[in-house]
């Protein structure tokens, strides 16, 4: 019995909720369904990072409009960044076992030609 590998495990996941995951919370959800753990830990510094930097940029004051524009922009960036991050692991995946799946079939050619 061998087990899957990492690509076979993120290429049997679902891109599309992956991606959903990743924007809708905007906190690397979508990593955890892809059991990438790596990209979601750095996730979720940069969203933490981005809050502490927000927190002590703004001191005891309340934010005005413009700085809670700048905040949630912010974290819709991140947002993005890993949608787009986890569709194109998720694509480059799928080509790689694709790839994998068909040399095995050419190597279990048998007769005269192969």
């Amino acid at each position: 019995m061998s087990y899957p590998s990492k690509d076979e495990i993120l290429a049997s996941s679902r891109g599309w909720i992956a991606s959903l995951l990743n924007f809708l919370p905007g906190l690397g959800s979508g990593y955890l369904y892809q059991r990438r753990w790596k990209p979601y830990f750095l996730t979720i510094a940069a969203s933490t990072a981005w809050f502490a930097l927000g927190f002590f940029l703004q001191g005891d004051s309340e934010p005005s409009q413009s700085e809670q524009i700048i905040g949630i922009s912010g974290l819709l960036f991140i947002s993005i960044v890993t949608v787009i991050e986890a569709n194109l692991a998720f694509k480059k995946a799928i080509n790689k076992t694709k790839t994998a799946k068909e040399k095995i079939m050419s190597s279990n050619k048998k007769g005269w030609f192969k």
